[in-house]
């Protein structure tokens, strides 16, 4: 019956952008698979591959069905699996985790967008395999102790209400703040958790890229991470708030691209829409005056550099264009 109802316009670019994050991931993985020195991560990311192989043929035989073309995403050629080490260990499931992270909000997301039933399914699917990778990704780095916990906190005993304006005080220059409150503890510690990682990663993304450009272009952006871990922990620590910290998931010395400059550029992409999505959250949920300005500002920088990205692949010829609408204009020509 839902065969029988062709795709919506948001179905099939729901499909598109699906097909392009999961075959990046799909030679990421094969590359951290082939570098593995460790069972428990080894068994990890070769279930979490296997399964997204199978996704991805299921995308190709529904837009097949449909008569529709299949995406290029990233093939054999975008990895090179036999290059030395990039990342220290525990990179690959710290990695892993962040990727599951921003799978489940976009397939949540794609849910919603959704209307055949097939769709729907294929979506549900999608979520609960997601959701349990990331369970295992926890469950191995905390019996590693390589994954950082977020600040202890009192428990709260009575509940209470702001009295005045003063609960949202922050923003004149010689007024006090007031102590963060658990709810912007918790953005706050997740964006400099997540900017930790993309520091590494795209540290060891500099040092293989080929084309200048490209290179520059992560140096940039390695430092912008930096910036952000810098100005938010100066938040927390003003408030005597401890930092996160990892011993573990290093960029190596490495020189030589396990990965195509197309597939990291991708990959970089696909942060920052995902930090542009977190800032939004933490913007919405802070009500300290003086956050959600740091916040906006640094959503600003991550959609700059985005698109500066953006203009780099579109100039190389890896930027793949999403299905478009007719052009009603060109056709009446």
């Amino acid at each position: 019956m839902s065969q029988e109802i062709p795709l919506s316009s948001s179905e099939i670019a729901t499909l598109w952008m699906t097909y392009q994050q999961k075959t990046m991931p799909q030679r990421i993985l094969e590359y951290f698979i082939a570098q593995a020195e460790d069972n428990g991560a080894k068994e990890i990311m070769q279930d979490t591959h296997r399964q997204v192989v199978n996704y991805i043929e299921d995308i190709k035989t529904i837009l097949q069905n449909e008569g529709a073309a299949i995406p290029v995403g990233y093939t054999e050629k975008d990895v090179n699996v036999g290059v030395p080490k990039l990342y220290d260990k525990m990179f690959d499931i710290m990695f892993l985790r962040l990727l599951k992270e921003i799978s489940m909000g976009l397939h949540t997301l794609h849910l919603t967008m959704s209307y055949r039933k097939d769709m729907i399914s294929l979506y549900k699917e999608l979520t609960a395999f997601t959701q349990s990778g990331y369970d295992k990704c926890v469950d191995y780095l905390q019996e590693k102790n390589v994954l950082p916990r977020p600040p202890a906190v009192s428990i709260p005993k009575t509940a209470k209400f702001a009295e005045g304006t003063d609960y949202m005080n922050g923003i004149h220059l010689f007024s006090s703040k007031r102590a963060l409150n658990t709810v912007e503890v918790a953005h706050i510690y997740y964006v400099i958790e997540s900017n930790i990682l993309g520091m590494q990663m795209i540290t060891g993304f500099a040092q293989v890229a080929s084309e200048p450009e490209v290179k520059k272009y992560f140096v940039k952006g390695k430092e912008l991470a930096k910036k952000i871990v810098s100005d938010y922990s100066k938040i927390l620590l003003e408030s005597d708030i401890q930092t996160p910290a990892t011993w573990g998931a290093k960029a190596t010395e490495s020189k030589v691209a396990p990965f195509s400059d197309k597939l990291m550029m991708y990959c970089v992409s696909l942060f920052c829409s995902f930090g542009l999505g977190s800032n939004a959250l933490g913007t919405a949920f802070s009500l300290r005056g003086d956050l959600p300005l740091t916040l906006v500002s640094t959503a600003k920088d991550i959609l700059t550099y985005g698109q500066d990205g953006g203009k780099i692949m579109a100039k190389n010829g890896w930027l793949e264009e999403p299905p478009s609408m007719e052009d009603r204009n060109d056709l009446i020509k």
